[in-house]
């Protein structure tokens, strides 16, 4: 552990017991080496390697029945040989001998294997079903497999390297990674750093049995990791990965970075959503809701880790910045505001006490530029970092420029007091309870100043971009903490028997629900949808102008064979009295035949034309990852060009509908421009959540469009509803 704990583990509650059995055999008291090796090249050599030049306390038992001893250890034929309990067992033999060797694992009740062979599920049909074979001789054994196809694993605080990796330091950061290259990567960036560790790290590997939210769990329990580290090539089960997240993110910090844009939940565009859903930015939404800090960059892994594990969060999103360079001092300001933070308003009492120290060129505005007061002084940056961390518009302070470089730049006799103002910023660190992020040019070298900030417990970064990510981290896991963590989730809404029996008929007709249908759908459960006439023929048109009298009307085909109304001529607007009914009416039959002749066409839909206001799109999807997701955004050219866009998983929290709306890069549209009234947000919020709710209580609603839906200033109009039934669930 750091010098400096400047936080602990956020919630007031210990790390929770023990829960994850992974325990049981990622912390192993006895391993086995199954097909360990005299070979210096293969693992089961490098794995006896590990071990021993790790100083592994535990007992070691190599399977080789061609040699006596590896290494000074004396080996086993078979497992059965072995004389005690073995919590681990490394398997460094074929694909085709895997279930043979599990049913032998769970005859000698080995708590878990790891299984480096590939050939499985990633070569085809014949692998996927010689790794069935393997899970179930495992899980008749009781068994948990980590892989197979995987790199392995360790565990620094318990001299557990299986890898043999060299020069790799025991610390806080648990890493999991679908790619051991990334391992060495990171590995190897922090032999670079110096100062940063790994407790555990395992490669998950096919995932045959052990998924991402397991290791996640672990990880939220094992008590020398302070932050969770994923690098996710795919998950297998997102929606229990989201929930072990849900309940890990308050203990303790989760990095993901994921890889690619995922395909998985995406459909042929049968809906605006489909379209959306299953993208890469639709994973990073879900991760976000619940407390994730996602990197996109994989450089950024380390140093956001690392700046976690140290500081866990920031109150908010204000940073002060003090530079001892205007150019620098300007870009940070730039990267700030694209991350998201902002540049904090500091008080009149700050810019005096700034004012007291600094050259009278100095610029007291934040960022606030020393203009050469430091040159001979280096101290000042010290007292400057003191003085904007007692104001109270500040949640954390970002010092950026040349510090631990002013001995070599300008004079030695400079080290001295460079020294003492890191003395200075360790002991600020201590006491203030906000998070101090350091960038100097000078980092790449490693000054007195800067290794000893570094040894103490605050981050030190080479990069303005990689200090900036470390600070959003902080301010979005803080934010998340005060105002996400905790809200109750919408639960559903009470299925009502008419519209069970209204998917019932759907189902079995093998469609979808017609329009008015789906409006029907959301009226009863509370959502404002406007009156509708169903007109068979155009004899019943009658009956919509005696309804709605002469205010101009919308007509829509209705027909579960045409489900892009427009493009079939299917729509006319703007109709005002019977005449022009029928006119339109004719129109629409002759165009939609013309379409499709063999479509079956119920007649048409009748309905008030909508005000003006801003159109939002408003949709939902059941991805086989992450299971129902909503989606939000803003409707028409936006979304079919812009695609801005925001997505949460279903249930909802209500600052989840809240965040939704507000983070649409489009959102000034909504605050009303051009001499336009802002729209209802409150009333898009509660939308929001009744569709989530109604999401959550019919499991035969498979996908929803509301596109579009117009926003006024006193609330909505979903214009527009679509509604995929999923042929595969029943109605009760």
């Amino acid at each position: 552990m750091t010098e400096i704990a400047t936080q602990a583990p956020t919630q007031s509650a210990s790390t929770p017991a023990h829960k994850s059995p992974l325990h049981d055999f990622l912390a192993p008291d006895a391993i086995a080496i199954v097909g360990a090796s005299a070979d210096p090249t293969k693992r089961g050599y490098k794995a006896m390697v590990g071990l021993i030049k790790g100083n592994y306390r535990g007992r070691i038992y190599p399977l080789n029945p061609k040699v006596p001893e590896i290494l000074g250890v004396p080996t086993y034929a078979s497992l059965d040989d072995i004389p005690g309990p073995v919590d681990l067992a490394l398997i460094c033999t074929p694909a085709a001998t895997l279930p043979g060797l599990m049913a032998e694992c769970g005859r000698k009740g080995v708590k878990g294997a790891v299984i480096l062979a590939s050939g499985f599920r990633e070569t085809g049909p014949e692998g996927a079903k010689l790794e069935q074979q393997v899970l179930d001789a495992a899980r008749a054994g009781g068994v948990r497999i980590i892989g197979p196809n995987t790199s392995g694993m360790f565990n620094l605080h318990k001299n557990v390297n299986l890898l043999d990796l060299r020069n790799v330091k025991a610390g806080d950061i648990g890493f999991i990674s679908q790619s051991g290259n990334m391992l060495l990567a990171l590995v190897l960036e922090a032999e670079n750093n110096g100062h940063v560790g790994f407790s555990t790290y395992v490669g998950p590997g096919n995932q045959t049995d052990i998924g991402f939210n397991d290791y996640l769990r672990y990880l939220g329990e094992e008590e020398n990791t302070r932050v969770a580290t994923l690098y996710v090539e795919g998950f297998r089960d997102g929606q229990r990965f989201l929930q072990a997240a849900r309940e890990i993110t308050p203990v303790k910090p989760v990095v993901v970075y994921k890889s690619g844009a995922t395909e998985l939940g995406k459909k042929a565009a049968s809906s605006h959503t489909g379209a959306l859903a299953g993208s890469y930015e639709m994973t990073v939404d879900l991760l976000k809701q619940v407390g994730v800090s996602v990197v996109r960059h994989s450089d950024q892994i380390l140093p956001v880790a690392e700046g976690l594990a140290l500081m866990q969060q920031a109150r908010g999103r204000r940073v002060a910045v003090i530079a001892d360079g205007g150019g620098q001092a300007t870009i940070t300001s730039d990267r700030l505001s694209d991350a998201g933070l902002e540049l904090a308003e500091l008080s009149a009492a700050t810019r005096k006490r700034l004012a007291d120290i600094l050259f009278a060129q100095a610029s007291l505005a934040n960022p606030i530029d020393v203009a050469g007061t430091s040159d001979a002084d280096p101290e000042v940056l010290a007292r400057c970092m003191e003085i904007v961390a007692d104001d109270d518009n500040v949640d954390a302070v970002f010092l950026v420029g040349m510090f631990g470089g002013y001995h070599t730049r300008f004079a030695e006799s400079l080290l001295g007091g460079e020294m003492r103002a890191a003395e200075s910023m360790i002991e600020l660190a201590r006491r203030c309870g906000k998070p101090l992020v350091i960038y100097s040019l000078y980092a790449p070298v490693k000054p007195p100043a800067l290794r000893r900030l570094h040894e103490a417990g605050l981050p030190v970064y080479a990069s303005i971009e990689h200090a900036v990510k470390v600070l959003q981290a902080l301010a979005e896991r803080g934010i998340y903490l005060q105002h996400q963590h905790g809200q109750p989730l919408q639960s559903g809404v009470t299925p009502l028997e008419t519209m069970q029996a209204m998917f019932a008929r759907a189902q079995n007709e093998g469609r979808d629900l017609y329009e008015f249908e789906a409006k029907t759908l959301l009226r009863e459960h509370g959502i404002a949808v406007a009156e509708e006439v169903v007109a068979h023929g155009a004899d019943e048109l009658a009956a919509a102008v005696a309804k709605f009298g002469e205010q101009p009307l919308a007509m829509k085909v209705v027909s579960k064979d045409i489900l892009h109304k427009s493009d079939a001529g299917g729509v006319k607007l703007n109709l005002v009295g019977e005449a022009a009914l029928r006119t339109a009416f004719d129109q629409i039959m002759t165009s939609c035949r013309a379409y499709d002749a063999n479509a079956d066409i119920r007649g048409v839909l009748v309905t008030p034309m909508a005000r003006k206001g801003t159109e939002v799109i408003i949709g939902v999807v059941r991805d086989p990852i992450f299971g129902p997701v909503l989606m939000f955004g803003l409707g028409g050219i936006f979304v079919e060009i812009l695609e801005d866009v925001a997505f949460r998983a279903i249930p909802l929290s209500r600052h989840d509908a809240e965040a939704m709306v507000g983070q649409l890069k489009g959102r000034k549209i909504l605050a009303g421009v051009r001499g336009e009234l802002p729209v209802d947000k409150a009333a898009l919020v509660d939308l929001l959540l009744k569709v989530s709710s109604i999401v959550s209580a019919y499991p035969q609603l498979s996908e929803l469009d509301l596109n579009p839906v117009i926003a006024y200033p006193d609330g909505y109009a979903v214009v527009d509803a679509r509604i995929i039934t999923n042929r595969a669930v029943a109605s009760s």
